[in-house]
């Protein structure tokens, strides 16, 4: 009695030191890759070599760990657990001066090379990486005392490690980084691990202290049983799962991250359903083995069933996104960034993501029964079991994200991935054939997804019908890698919509146009033009209107806007992004606007801002104070910076930096410069009604007398002598408006008072 006592006592103990290590290595994951964006860029590739890094640490601590646990007794193996889990902790507490200060600010503008850049990221994060990768074998092997509890053991471990990273990835979004900055989230997830490997020490007298021998007749899956394959094919079917289940992972962030308009909480929300709803298959399979005959089955059909419900699901918001209800809550024209909003997405991502999620859950227990025939080998087997599937999640990362999404699109790739499923399936029935037996429901389940393959839609389909494209509307839609675009369409004028959100339209709005227009009408000799985003082509169009600038570079992160903007152009030549495409002082780049400054070294004339969002994911690398320096330092002698100015915080940091600036009202833009600014508000709307820029203007279809209502109030003026507020304001380590539901968002009204 007082053995199970023990046992029970050890499993609920080290159960929740492995939730609270899961919570923080969530907290870890989104602030590393943060950080390490700032260094790398947020482009879709480099993106990818950093959770490329990320998974190939932890695929060599699962290796290590397979090597090296089973020669740990279980006493030892908790005390290496408490290691590993302080050496996190550790490492986490060192990760805000390495990872930013030397990688960021330093290595930043050395290292400009894609492998480079992989090299650093993967350096940088492989100490922690390797030592989250031992963490499952080694606690494994403190944990389980029997062999035949071990795969119900080790599928509950995972389980409960798979909700505290649920619990991370959303207590993390939506309350600890928002509230408190990334730096005291990383000191949070510290003290975790502290305490996880304190749990870990005080149950250690009670573990044995020797290493279990080998069974001298070990259980053996003999050829004619159920489920009778070796560890390698086992590790195999690992990898396709964890392929597809990371490939999924990347579909729904796609899909679901434009519905719910790309908001810093949708991230975290989108994973949070998907490591709940996984963690949950986990705890229910690893009950549920006991009603499993044959694993080998169990297991194919939980992945087809988990392929085809994700299809069929994803199907299913094709046909109803054009429906009144829907589009009234969630539809494309809505500002879709409100609690209200998040709610409606998070039900979709539960009716999405949950039940495929919670299926592929389900399957790793089962792997677990058919691989652990051997106390003596408990953590080798999971050690390598891990490897695989953590290399099939690097696989579906890469694959996905860069390959399928790029080639086929969001539709071509479900597509994709439910033949995978497919395959796995066929492989199952010739084997049966081959048997002489025959399955009822795997064959089932081959036809109805063969069903949904056949009736799926293009990708252009599947996107118009997204964005709302009616009868009668034409649909310019592309869609690679680095996101979506889509130009709807109405008698040759529409709106533009990029990862969801509304982004200018054509003919441009008036807005873009002078935000576009202001930075060459004020500077003395513009020669040099650089704007970062290109929305529907507005902004850069507009900043090339001064005869004297013999350079616009227009950089934009969504390499698909550049397809859209030449397709218009084709069917309307004499349009202004048809100009903007054939003009040869537009150079019209991809790429990381930020990091092109940062590593570039070239300066400027003038630097414009295309309009974003604030509450827009990512939107704080481009209204931090550190960015703003980036751009300060970049410019000429009497160079101008023009940025839109949301919030009242965008006010601050901006007036930190520059030590002379101008809030434009009521149209509110901020111009910012090391040198006064030229700014004479008659003399800028007499150059406004120059033949000049009316002929420009006029290709646009723009009416310049609708400028002089935007600039109607009186400018404020900051010089050095200005005192400074020393309000909040938006950093990178705190992008205060970023998350807007933990810092509400005040528009600068009367910003001088």
């Amino acid at each position: 009695m007082r053995a199970a006592a023990d046992e029970r006592a050890v499993a609920w103990t080290m159960g929740g030191a492995f939730f609270a290590s899961g919570f923080a290595a969530l907290l870890y994951q989104v602030i590393w890759q943060r950080m390490l964006g700032l260094f790398a860029g947020s482009d879709a590739v480099t993106a990818a070599l950093v959770v490329g890094a990320f998974l190939l640490g932890l695929g060599l601590g699962s290796l290590a760990a397979g090597l090296l646990a089973d020669r740990l007794a279980p006493r030892r193996a908790a005390a290496v657990f408490a290691a590993v889990e302080l050496g996190i902790a550790g490492f986490a507490l060192l990760s805000r001066p390495f990872l930013y200060d030397l990688v960021v600010e330093r290595l930043g503008p050395l290292l400009t090379g894609r492998w480079e850049v992989f090299a650093v990221c993967f350096a940088g994060l492989l100490v922690p990486t390797f030592l989250m990768g031992l963490s499952l074998p080694v606690l494994a092997k403190a944990v389980v005392a029997r062999i035949e509890t071990a795969a119900h053991r080790i599928g509950l471990l995972y389980g409960v490690n798979t909700l505290g990273a649920a619990a991370g990835t959303l207590a993390g979004g939506f309350l600890i980084v928002g509230s408190i900055g990334f730096e005291a989230s990383i000191r949070l997830g510290a003290a975790l691990n502290a305490l996880a490997a304190l749990a870990a020490l005080a149950i250690r007298a009670r573990l044995p202290d020797d290493v279990p021998a080998a069974r001298a007749a070990p259980v053996a899956i003999t050829a004619a049983a159920p489920g009778a394959m070796g560890l390698p094919a086992w590790t195999l079917l690992v990898f396709l799962s964890g392929f597809l289940i990371v490939a999924l992972e990347i579909l729904w962030v796609r899909v679901l991250g434009i519905v719910g308009q790309g908001s810093a909480y949708a991230f975290p929300l989108i994973l949070g359903v998907f490591l709940l709803a996984d963690g949950a298959g986990l705890l229910y399979g690893a009950h549920w083995l006991r009603r499993v005959r044959d694993e080998r089955r169990a297991f194919i059909l939980l992945q087809s069933w988990a392929a085809l419900a994700a299809a069929a699901t994803l199907l299913g918001l094709w046909l109803i996104s054009a429906w009144p209800p829907f589009a009234a809550v969630m539809g494309i024209e809505r500002f879709r960034i409100s609690a209200e909003a998040l709610g409606w997405l998070a039900a979709m991502a539960v009716v999405l993501i949950g039940p495929p999620a919670f299926l592929l859950g389900m399957s790793f227990p089962v792997v677990q029964r058919a691989v652990q025939r051997d106390i003596a080998t408990v953590g080798f087997r999971v050690g390598i079991v891990q490897l695989g599937n953590i290399v099939g999640n690097a696989a579906g990362s890469v694959v996905s994200g860069l390959v399928l999404l790029h080639q086929l699109g969001s539709a071509g790739t479900a597509v994709a991935l439910a033949g995978l499923a497919g395959g796995m399936l066929l492989w199952w029935l010739v084997h049966c054939t081959r048997d002489g037996r025959r399955d009822a429901t795997a064959f089932g389940l081959a036809a109805a997804t063969a069903g949904v393959i056949a009736i799926f839609p293009s990708n252009a389909a599947w996107w118009s019908r997204i964005h709302g494209v009616g009868d009668g509307q034409q649909g310019i839609v592309a869609e690679d890698r680095s996101g979506v675009a889509v130009l709807r369409l109405a008698n040759g004028a529409g709106p533009m919509f990029i990862t969801g959100h509304t982004q200018s339209r054509v003919p441009f709005w008036p807005h873009h146009v002078l935000l576009g227009a202001l930075g060459p009408a004020i500077h003395p000799d513009p020669r040099e033009v650089m704007v970062i985003g290109v929305g529907s082509g507005g902004t850069p169009y507009a900043a090339g209107w001064n005869p004297a600038t013999e350079r616009v570079r227009a950089i934009e992160l969504i390499q698909p806007v550049y397809r859209v903007i030449r397709d218009y152009a084709a069917r309307h030549p004499d349009s202004a992004p048809a100009w903007l495409a054939r003009d040869p002082r537009f150079e019209l780049a991809v790429g990381d606007g930020r990091r092109e400054i940062f590593v570039s070294g070239r300066r400027w004339d003038v630097v414009e801002a295309d309009a974003i969002l604030p509450q827009t994911s990512h939107s704080g690398m481009l209204y931090s104070v550190e960015f703003l320096r980036l751009v300060r330092d970049s410019l000429k002698p009497g160079g101008l910076f023009v940025q839109w100015a949301p919030t009242r915080r965008v006010v601050e940091s901006f007036v930190s930096v520059f030590p002379h600036a101008v809030l434009l009202r009521p149209l509110s833009v901020l111009i910012g410069s090391t040198a006064p600014i030229p700014l004479d508000r008659e003399a800028l709307l007499a150059r406004f009604a120059s033949q000049t820029f009316r002929d420009w203007a006029a290709r646009a279809r723009v009416e310049p007398a609708e400028f002089a209502r935007m600039l109607a109030a009186p400018p404020v003026v900051w010089t050095p002598e200005t005192p400074r507020k020393g309000g909040e304001v938006n950093t990178d380590l705190f992008p205060r408006d970023e998350y807007y539901l933990n810092n509400p968002v005040e528009w600068p009204d009367d910003p001088g008072s």
